[in-house]
């Protein structure tokens, strides 16, 4: 009877307190609000675009680095047109799979500008979701509308802006690499742009998984870190060109292309200069997968992602779409970055909001503004485009030729994809790496946890100990708690895990020896523990529509995880929380602090030593047979993105310092 009342009094005591928990509120989503976080000097400001930069190449599964493998680039098919020539480029990002690209080049007259010591800039070309991107083109009743309104000059260019940018840029001495985003142009090695989850992709087995699986998901595979890495590539090639001054390197584009802009710019400190437009705002993130990934806006948005160039060179633009309110909301918080840094005019934004969602000649023509000014070109301004003779596929497809030996698609180019990546990935990670990638991952360090607070609910005298029960607050952030308090306490405290929470220590001979000998025990509930599916399956984040095909790309987990830490994550955030409130309660002279539990609570043990460190004297973590590799369901309460890459349990477990 006893036993039935203790619990019924913790229940009718902590319940209101543990609804209000903030992380029960709805998940954030790409649609919610993503304010700018600013810094308070220009050192912070270092630290900060290292913290952003280090979670966009996180997120994207290249943290760190995996190996540049050779790119056996191909470039032919040269055509010369007034003013500049396009050549045909492949090259292969990771082996067996290919990026392919048109090289713009300036000729004529075009080659007096740019120059410098036999150098020309470089710009590369990410195109976004514009149907075919190098193939794109519109019918003539858009083209003509669109000169209409004043968005255009020239039929040609209305045709594909991205072709008439490249065009003029390389006219403005540049040269240009616009490359294929997946699944568009020649890039069809994976047939479709963005895929959901796919049981005939989802096996344990070494090389037999695709995207959108745990499996993929366990090694931050997707295929937005995949055109990540094709950028990243892409700017290798570039680079490897004779004629490209190293120190003139920049990236534009709009829409997904302005995704991939500031992605390129954030992860990649060769790019000088970046210009992504109508997609940098405090509202929608980017919609498609190949603008979200595992881990990339978790205490970030684009407008944080967007700034991480900086003090480099920064421009972009707004629409009537989701960066209507840019000039209020963004822009501020970048101008007053950059006069802390002091360097304003290396930033810039333009309002053209009687436009629709573009990246239009009025656009366009600030950004060769801003590439004249920047790269010193000494044009006079405005420059404004010329006309150009529309390149048709028919000219511009590189597989012209045919295709390369063992050149494969589909599924079964994507099972070897992923398990070249995994294998190059694996030969990359370092101690140190992992050290990185999980404190990333886990979100908290012990010096970050704020007061974290008890209170008393109720207490009941047992043989030899006092049963005490309330909850510890860590800012909104509500952990029932438990506590058997010695007669004579000796100054230790042990903080018990178990897979059933507080009510692991009921009947616990162990924690009622550890009790009567002396040691204060401490239970928790940690985050959603008790709760008959703690998982959240929040796999209709993207757009809330439950109706969703179960196949449906908007099932991918990134759009969760994207944004929010995953259950586990913040079970270890709360055992932090109970450290920092045993550390710090001002009527407790806690002299040593041990980390142990149940079978099976091991994993939840080791994250939380790795943080803590000094904060806890002894830990022992209980792995079992657990492995986070074991996992097959991304829903999984102990789902973790990106664990299996960075060494699993055994690589926590060093980390720690830990023996099972």
């Amino acid at each position: 009877m006893r036993k039935t009342i203790f619990i019924l009094l913790f229940l009718a005591a902590t319940f209101p307190l543990t609804a209000d928990d903030v992380r029960l509120a709805e998940p954030l989503t790409l649609h919610g609000y993503h304010p700018f976080r600013p810094v308070d000097s220009a050192e912070a400001w270092e630290t900060r675009k290292k913290d952003i930069s280090d979670r966009v190449l996180l997120g994207c599964g290249l943290l760190p680095l995996p190996e540049k493998t050779p790119l056996n680039a191909k470039r032919f098919g040269r055509l010369e047109q007034d003013g500049f020539a396009v050549e045909k480029v492949y090259f292969e990002s990771i082996p067996g799979h290919y990026v392919t690209a048109s090289l713009y080049t300036p000729t004529g007259e075009s080659l007096k500008v740019g120059e410098k010591n036999g150098k020309r800039p470089a710009v590369l070309c990410p195109h976004g979701h514009w149907k075919e991107g190098r193939f794109y083109d519109i019918a003539e009743p858009a083209v003509n509308n669109l000169i209409a309104n004043g968005g255009e000059r020239f039929a040609n260019s209305a045709r594909n802006p991205i072709q008439a940018r490249c065009v003029q840029l390389a006219r403005m001495g540049c040269v240009v690499l616009q490359y294929d985003m997946l699944g568009n142009a020649d890039s069809k090695q994976l047939e479709e742009h963005r895929r959901g989850p796919r049981p005939k992709m989802n096996s344990a087995r070494e090389g037999e998984w695709g995207f959108v699986s745990p499996q993929a998901t366990l090694r931050l595979q997707t295929n937005f870190g995949l055109q990540t890495w094709n950028s990243i590539r892409a700017l290798d090639y570039v680079c490897s060109l004779e004629e490209v001054d190293q120190d003139r390197l920049m990236v534009t584009g709009a829409s997904g292309g302005g995704t991939q802009t500031m992605i390129l710019a954030a992860a990649d400190d060769r790019i000088d200069a970046a210009f992504p437009c109508v997609m940098p705002s405090t509202a929608m993130q980017g919609g498609c997968t190949c603008e979200n990934t595992h881990y990339l806006r978790i205490g970030q948005g684009n407008m944080d992602i967007a700034g991480a160039v900086a003090p480099k060179p920064l421009g972009m633009t707004a629409a009537d779409d989701w960066t209507v309110e840019l000039q209020t909301k963004g822009h501020p918080d970048l101008l007053e970055l950059y006069k802390q840094l002091k360097t304003p005019k290396n930033y810039e934004a333009h309002f053209d909001i009687h436009f629709k969602h573009n990246y239009n000649h009025v656009s366009r023509t600030h950004m060769y503004r801003f590439v004249n000014q920047h790269f010193g070109l000494g044009l006079t301004a405005p420059v404004l485009e010329g006309d150009h003779e529309f390149l048709t596929s028919d000219y511009l497809s590189v597989w012209s030729d045919g295709k390369p030996d063992g050149y494969k698609v589909g599924d079964d180019h994507e099972r070897d994809l992923n398990k070249t990546w995994a294998e190059l990935s694996d030969a990359s990670i370092t101690d140190e790496a992992a050290e990185r990638a999980w404190s990333l991952i886990l979100n908290r360090g012990y010096d970050e946890v704020g007061d974290a607070t008890f209170e008393l609910g109720d207490k009941e005298q047992r043989d030899g100990y006092l049963a005490m029960n309330g909850t510890i607050t860590h800012k909104d952030e509500i952990v029932p708690a438990s506590f058997y308090y010695p007669e004579s306490w000796n100054g230790a405290v042990t903080i018990w895990l178990s897979r059933n929470g507080r009510a692991g220590l009921d009947g616990n001979a162990e924690v009622e020896k550890l009790a009567k000998g002396g040691v204060a025990v401490m239970g928790l509930d940690l985050f959603r523990q008790g709760e008959p599916d703690p998982a959240e399956n929040p796999s209709t984040t993207y757009s809330g529509k439950k109706e969703l095909e179960p196949d449906s790309w908007q099932r991918s987990p990134v759009y969760y995880y994207g944004y929010n830490d995953s259950i586990f994550v913040r079970r270890v955030h709360d055992i932090l929380s109970a450290v920092k409130m045993a550390r710090t309660h001002d009527k407790w002279d806690v002299k040593e602090i041990t980390l142990t539990g149940d079978e099976g609570t091991g994993h939840w043990a080791a994250a939380a030593a790795f943080l803590a460190g000094d904060a806890i004297n002894n830990a022992e973590a209980k792995v079992g047979n657990f492995t986070f590799g074991k996992l097959d369901n991304v829903w999984h309460e102990d789902f973790v993105p990106g664990a299996v890459k960075y060494g699993d349990v055994d690589r926590l477990l060093k980390l720690a310092e830990l023996k099972q």
